[in-house]
């Protein structure tokens, strides 16, 4: 039974420019009014991820660094999954490497992270898996940076121990994402979907692919769906 929606927020509640759909934003703050947890997922900083909170109308709980730090509510701890000592160290060698071709690696707000590290997507991804395949962490291309990570740490990990503080379970959460850092999370959710402009694979992962793309997919997935939510959440006050 669906009681909550865990949605990434890059291509699939913006738009192609990565301005957040108003669209997309009116249906996040329809939910939350109704009791239905909305939680967002991203590769982004924890305080990235506080602030976006605020400004749509969550309740504050997050996914951030592509499942390496969650949150329950505003006022909740923050729980750190996965080493960053590793990934630094592969991303030092791989500095290295690139400063001897002249290049400068544009790194993502490092003193705000705590799990991963995430640079400019201004070198080759396959290249970057190349040079790091000695070392113990995962690459991920989110089409939007480039992330070194724990391995064995994703959103689909992310949403199995935050569920479990939510007093959920994973299949009481909707899933909906675009990008290869989003199947995780689709395939351990009750329902997985995403949007029309998703990358192929997920579209493979996912249960429901809607016709439109970015913010407006986005909605359409949740009033696709929205019956189950309200259902669940019928169910929870009688």
């Amino acid at each position: 039974m669906l009681k909550a929606v865990l949605t990434d927020i890059d291509g699939t509640i913006t738009d192609s420019s990565r301005r957040i759909n108003t669209g997309a934003i009116d249906t996040i703050r329809s939910l939350v009014d109704e009791g239905i947890e909305v939680v967002l997922a991203s590769g982004n900083t924890s305080c990235f991820m506080d602030a976006l909170c605020k400004i749509i109308g969550t309740h504050g709980t997050f996914i951030a660094e592509n499942g390496g730090v969650f949150r329950v509510g505003f006022t909740g701890t923050p729980h750190i999954r996965g080493e960053q000592g590793v990934c630094r160290a592969a991303l030092e060698s791989l500095q290295a490497h690139y400063r001897t071709q002249g290049i400068e690696l544009e790194l993502y707000s490092p003193a705000y992270r705590y799990a991963d590290l995430a640079f400019g997507r201004t070198v080759p991804v396959d290249e970057v898996k190349t040079l790091l395949k000695k070392y113990p962490v995962q690459v991920l291309d989110t089409g939007y940076a480039i992330h070194l990570q724990s391995p064995g740490v994703d959103k689909g990990t992310a949403l199995v121990a935050l569920a479990q503080e939510m007093e959920l379970f994973p299949s009481d959460f909707l899933a909906i994402g675009d990008s290869l850092n989003d199947i995780q999370m689709l395939t351990t959710a009750g329902i997985g979907a995403t949007v029309a402009n998703g990358h192929k694979d997920i579209k493979a992962a996912a249960q429901y692919v809607a016709e439109k793309e970015y913010g407006d997919g986005f909605v359409e997935v949740v009033k696709k769906y929205e019956s189950y939510l309200r259902a669940a959440k019928r169910s929870t006050t009688i």
